[in-house]
């Protein structure tokens, strides 16, 4: 299929874990990196809708305190984690380090950026002490990032 991600046996993950989904290399020359971020094993967990909105908006503003190279931060529909869209080709190594800053920024967050009616399309949908539940627990298994198979 064209999706890369309808080629991938959910049944054969094991979240959490973050892995490079996708690279293109674009006709001027420009690269783009597409990471799956995945927090809940498929099928099995997801995240409720105001926890990912809420880890989308502040994971998206504090990512770009730690990287340039931060293009977009986004949920995947099945609400099982987000896809890190990053220009060139980090090494995984330094996607592990930039999600886990952002994530302990998260849980140190006072608020949601930009949780309001002005600059959100649905600004009362939002948990932050829900994002910071799954953040932790995303955090407790940073050993387990670069594992993205069950054996």
């Amino acid at each position: 299929m064209n999706v890369e991600s309808f080629n991938l046996d959910h049944r054969r993950v094991d979240a959490p874990y973050i892995r490079v989904a996708d690279v293109k290399h674009l006709p001027h020359g420009d690269v783009l990196t597409k990471y799956d971020v995945r927090f809940c094993q498929p099928n099995v967990d997801h995240l409720e809708m105001d926890t990912i909105h809420s880890i989308e908006h502040t994971f998206a503003e504090l990512s770009r305190n730690h990287s340039d190279h931060v293009i977009d931060f986004s949920p995947m529909g099945c609400q099982t984690g987000f896809y890190l869209l990053m220009s060139g080709e980090p090494a995984e190594e330094e996607i592990r380090n930039l999600v886990a800053r952002t994530l302990t920024d998260l849980i140190d967050a006072d608020e949601v950026p930009a949780a309001n009616e002005v600059q959100c399309g649905w600004g009362a949908n939002h948990s932050l002490t829900g994002a910071k539940q799954a953040a932790k627990a995303m955090l407790d298994k940073r050993d387990s990032w670069a594992n993205v198979m069950k054996d």
